[in-house]
């Protein structure tokens, strides 16, 4: 059985956290920060989790993934 090939893009997108769940960014903080507001900002700094429906698909591009 050949070793399977993780997706380099989703490797550099998802983390896991201890308990197994899959960690993103959000969107919308890359540019035009200044009309947004603080409290949005940072809001939009933290992680979120990525839904189970699309952590099944995450999953499949990242087959080492614990």
């Amino acid at each position: 059985m050949p070793k399977l090939k993780t997706r380099k893009s989703a490797a550099k997108r998802f983390r896991t956290t201890g308990s197994g769940k899959i960690m993103r960014r959000k969107a919308f903080r890359n540019h035009l920060l200044e009309h947004k507001s603080t409290t949005r900002k940072r809001r939009l700094s933290k992680a979120a989790a990525v839904s189970e429906v699309e952590a099944e698909n995450v999953r499949l591009m990242m087959p080492y993934l614990k």
